[in-house]
């Protein structure tokens, strides 16, 4: 295929909003942190952006009144963009830099992420200006507890990974081409930043799928969304190189890494992938004083052993301090993993009791709306600091970034 082949496949209709939900079956739970999740979807291609209320998945395929139920996105495409970090070799194969996996990708061919293409030797970005979801999010949806609390985000996420995690919840989006998606949306980084600006939104988040996935998209709008005073956040697993990672970090105020789990053989089983460049990453990040905060999936009989998620705290503890905040999230049945049941509450709060035991200063309870430890303690006087019920902040106690109880600093991005 060549450079004008591909530039056509994306000018041409693909499939129509209304015939992409219907296929796709999202749950509730799945798309939560979708396309179909809790907020607002920004809906349009160039200059004829419409922002939709949200509705539920079966309003959004029914509504008489949603002029997109059967339009495809017609809007011109916007040009490839030439991959950063990747060499050339001999018979005009490439090998990319950006992520762990190194891959070779033959002429013609593609890396494992799905989304960069080898054309004559060299590799471009399918996915670059071209997001499948776009979304306004409550900030603590990534999850993100020590950054402006009570804010939103405006969130992007493209097709493909490079990761192949058998319980994605965004599998949706994670694990398909472009072309498998059949859907996205046309938005330059420009763009994308007009949007954020135009609805009062501080911080652009690069999330649902691997932000690695789509780097040259999500440097391109970092960059100039610095010049703009506008926050930049991103969720990962982590899996960037280092010279990608340091260089994107650059202009970045936060991350949020899922730490899948804390044993290679977890890594290998479940995601296809490896633990060590995530732990590198985690370091990374924290050298180079950027915000952090940890995910860790609890998988009942996959990665709850107790014994491992006390290494996992430890580990944390010793390379990145006792401040990261660590959020221990609850499973349900998604994607190639649905004959287990949601992880018990009891599971959790037992991993919470281990970090606490380690001294992590700063650990919640997700994706149990209610749960006490959904909110966030001073680790000095035990009061709470945040209280919230699920996405929800229910009640602000900082202070100029300290606890108004006791006066004791708590560590996040508290200003504006």
């Amino acid at each position: 295929m060549g450079k004008d082949d591909l530039q056509k496949l994306f000018s041409e209709k693909l499939i129509t909003r209304r015939s992409f939900l219907k296929k796709s079956a999202m749950s509730g739970v799945g798309l939560g942190l979708g396309l179909c999740g809790f907020g607002s979807i920004l809906v349009g291609a160039g200059k004829n952006k419409t922002r939709a209320v949200k509705k539920s998945e079966e309003e959004i395929t029914s509504s008489k009144d949603n002029r997109y139920n059967n339009q495809a996105i017609t809007s011109p495409s916007p040009p490839l963009r030439e991959a950063m970090y990747y060499t050339k070799l001999s018979h005009r194969s490439v090998q990319c830099k950006l992520c762990f996996r190194t891959c070779i990708i033959p002429e013609g061919e593609r890396g494992e992420c799905r989304n960069r293409e080898n054309h004559k030797g060299q590799l471009y970005s399918i996915v670059y200006a071209r997001p499948s979801a776009i979304q306004i999010d409550p900030i603590e949806k990534e999850p993100q507890y020590h950054m402006l609390p009570g804010t939103l985000i405006l969130c992007l996420g493209t097709a493909g990974c490079n990761f192949r995690c058998r319980a994605c919840q965004n599998w949706h989006l994670s694990q398909r081409s472009l072309e498998e998606m059949g859907y996205y949306f046309t938005m330059s980084p420009e763009g994308a930043i007009n949007e954020a600006i135009k609805h009062g939104i501080p911080t652009i988040s690069f999330t649902y799928n691997e932000p690695t996935s789509f780097y040259e998209y999500v440097y391109d709008i970092a960059e100039i969304a610095k010049t703009k005073g506008l926050n930049i956040l991103w969720h990962s697993n982590g899996a960037l190189n280092p010279e990608p990672l340091r260089e994107l970090l650059k202009v970045t105020d936060a991350v949020t890494i899922d730490l899948k789990g804390f044993t290679e053989n977890f890594y290998r089983n479940y995601s296809s992938a490896e633990l060590k460049p995530v732990l590198q990453t985690l370091k990374i990040i924290k050298e180079k004083g950027k915000w952090l905060e940890i995910v860790n999936l609890m998988i009942p009989t996959f990665n709850d052993n107790p014994d491992d998620i006390r290494k996992m705290c430890e580990w944390i503890k010793k390379n990145l301090g006792s401040d990261v905040p660590l959020h221990f999230s609850r499973f349900f049945p998604a994607y190639r993993i649905k004959g287990l049941p949601p992880t018990p509450v009891e599971t959790l709060e037992k991993a919470y009791a281990i970090a606490k035991e380690v001294g992590i200063d700063y650990i919640t309870i997700g994706n149990v709306p209610g749960h006490r430890y959904n909110s966030t303690f001073c680790p000095k006087c035990e009061k709470t600091i945040i209280r919230r019920t699920h996405f929800q902040v229910m009640e602000n106690n900082l202070k100029n970034g300290k606890c108004s109880s006791c006066g004791h600093p708590i560590p996040g991005i508290w200003k504006i």
